[in-house]
């Protein structure tokens, strides 16, 4: 799938400085006169301009980490292992007893060898030798490519083998049954390590110098795996329905696809930061209401309806629209518009409505993150921690406790991606996650072991900026498993600043913080599926919204007043598809 990155066009800059200084103005810089209602539209229009045209600017393609960039058909019909000897590809047959060396540039067959055992579907490449891999013979044999001699053989441990890589020093082979990631030695077969896969269908390995890949056919993802920790760093689609065998010749990835009978050619990495696919078409009616059930008179009130803006994972249509007209558009010290409600004198038994549609296309967003490239604490830019290290009354970054917990878990680690996983470990470790309808402050969380999405974001920004790393959150409106569904409880999660890849999502409450496995922990770092609208992106307590996200209300009254505020959001799909008529 080709994948895009935007160029902005000459002229956009200057632009783009009268926009925002227009947007900055408390009234309309248009030369004639305009009504407040006219002010507050051409406002919130131009606070779209600059992205809308960021967005519409001239694209180009380029390759993104996992893209194709050639395919040869398999030699056989029932492809399985693969490995790169430094010059040639290798690939074994599950049922011909064969193994094929293959020229990479054109994947023409160069040669035969007759596999030491019939049933091949694993293959390394050390020390001088093919190590070529039988499930069920459940053994490894070392094959000399030159002389076609086997010169050892030993049995594997486990009871599902698939795949085989060689790391430099030691194999390393997949009990697919299971679960696991044996590292074992190539004099017999000795486990020296064990670690659990990212998933259940473990069929294809390869070493990349650093990392260890794993192809799950199960999933259709090729995995990128820390190889002591066996943390999950980096996912990729695979080209096929059936990844078997994974190759690494220095720079590229092959696969072997066991359905398509195909060898793929794959992008392992450029300077793609994420890719944004699965577009869906949304309209989000939210609504915000306060009742006055007396008996006295509420005497003003004041309501914040957070604007949404165009982010990776969203490309407004249309400028929102309000109903009734507000007051003014309001902007908080984190650049946070909102539309912003001032009513007087609601007498008893008074209601007040407002509202904001917007229209939105929802992208999933996947970022391809290396720890090599996200740079260490240094790199960051003074205007980046100048924002957002510093406390708040939700965080108590300085507070002992959560300084010394964040010295802890992190130790003397520099590196930006590497700070954000092990708090992310830790918080995840420690509280477990309960909506009691309380915010309560970051170490009391931490200390008690429960809390909500907000609650779990406070105690993983407060350990970020305690640990030197800038974290802000982004607060929702959530699309509820259909398409037209209604959300009155929203979600919210922390966003790390990592030098390179800018702001990127880390949720340690996704799936109510439970990670069955290792992958699921993955999918909480640079990913997000189509499914969340973001109004609000905060760095602590704000100027409109105080610590609220999506809306805030708040009011003043005189004598024994009862009031009620309801908000929620109404979805509904922009493009309905006609379903197939039942014969």
């Amino acid at each position: 799938m080709p994948r895009w990155k935007h160029t902005l066009p000459s002229g956009w800059a200057s632009c783009g400085a009268r926009l925002r200084a227009a947007s900055d103005s408390s009234r309309c810089a248009c030369p004639i006169p305009c009504s407040l209602e006219d002010t507050m539209r051409h406002r919130l229009l131009l606070s779209l301009c600059l992205s809308f045209a960021f967005l519409s600017a001239p694209i180009q393609a380029i390759a993104a980490p996992g893209d194709v960039v050639a395919k040869f058909p398999s030699p056989s019909r029932r492809p399985t292992g693969l490995v790169f000897d430094g010059k040639s590809l290798w690939t074994a047959d599950r049922t011909s007893g064969l193994l094929y060396e293959l020229n990479p540039a054109d994947g023409k067959v160069i040669r035969t060898l007759t596999a030491p055992s019939p049933y091949i579907e694993g293959l390394a490449f050390a020390e001088g030798c093919l190590w070529a891999m039988d499930p069920e013979a459940r053994r490894i044999y070392r094959l000399n490519p030159t002389t076609g001699i086997t010169e050892n053989d030993f049995p594997v441990k486990l009871s599902d083998p698939q795949g085989l890589a060689f790391d430099g020093k030691f194999l390393w082979v997949a009990d697919a049954q299971k679960g696991l990631l044996d590292q074992i030695s190539t004099e017999d077969g000795t486990r020296i390590n064990r670690l659990v896969a990212p998933s259940g269908g473990s069929y294809g390995l390869t070493f990349d110098g650093a990392y260890l890949w794993v192809a799950d056919r199960l999933d259709d993802k090729l995995y990128m795996v820390e190889p002591k920790t066996g943390d999950v760093i980096v996912t990729l689609d695979s080209p096929g329905k059936f990844p078997r065998g994974l190759a690494f010749d220095g720079k590229h990835l092959w696969n072997v696809d066991y359905q398509s009978n195909t060898l793929y050619k794959l992008v392992r990495d450029d300077d793609t930061k994420f890719v944004r696919t699965d577009g869906k078409k949304q309209r989000l009616e939210f609504v915000q209401r306060v009742r006055n059930y007396g008996p006295g008179l509420m005497t003003s009130a004041d309501i914040h309806l957070a604007i949404p803006r165009n982010l990776p994972c969203q490309q407004l249509l249309a400028a929102p629209r309000f109903a009734p007209t507000p007051t003014d558009v309001l902007t908080d010290q984190w650049g946070q518009e909102t539309a912003h409600y001032r009513f007087r004198d609601v007498a008893p038994g008074e209601e007040i409505e407002t509202s904001m549609v917007v229209d939105a296309e929802l992208f999933t967003v996947r970022y391809f993150l290396f720890p090599e490239k996200a740079g260490t604490l240094g790199d960051i830019p003074e205007e980046i921690k100048n924002r957002y290290l510093d406390d708040g009354s939700k965080f108590w970054v300085d507070d002992p406790f959560m300084r010394k917990t964040a010295k802890q878990v992190v130790g003397n680690e520099q590196n930006c991606y590497w700070i954000a996983r092990k708090l992310l470990d830790h918080v995840s470790s420690q509280i477990k996650y309960n909506l009691d309808g309380v915010w309560d402050i970051a170490p009391t969380v931490l200390k008690q072991g429960h809390g909500s999405c907000s609650e779990y974001s406070f105690v993983y920004i407060a350990l970020c900026r305690a640990a030197g790393l800038p974290a802000r959150y982004v607060g929702s409106v959530v699309v509820r498993d259909d398409d037209a569904s209604t959300d009155a409880v929203y979600h919210r999660w922390p966003e790390v600043y990592l030098p390179h890849y800018g702001w990127v999502p880390i949720d340690p409450s996704s799936g109510r913080g439970i990670f069955k496995k290792p992958v699921d922990k993955a999918n909480v770092i640079g990913y997000r599926k189509n499914k969340y609208l973001i109004t609000t992106i905060g760095g602590g307590g704000s100027s409109s919204l105080r610590w609220e996200y999506n809306a805030d209300a708040s009011w003043q009254y005189k004598g024994p007043c009862n009031v009620e505020s309801k908000r929620y959001g109404e979805w509904e799909p922009l493009e309905v598809k006609e379903q197939p008529k039942k014969e």
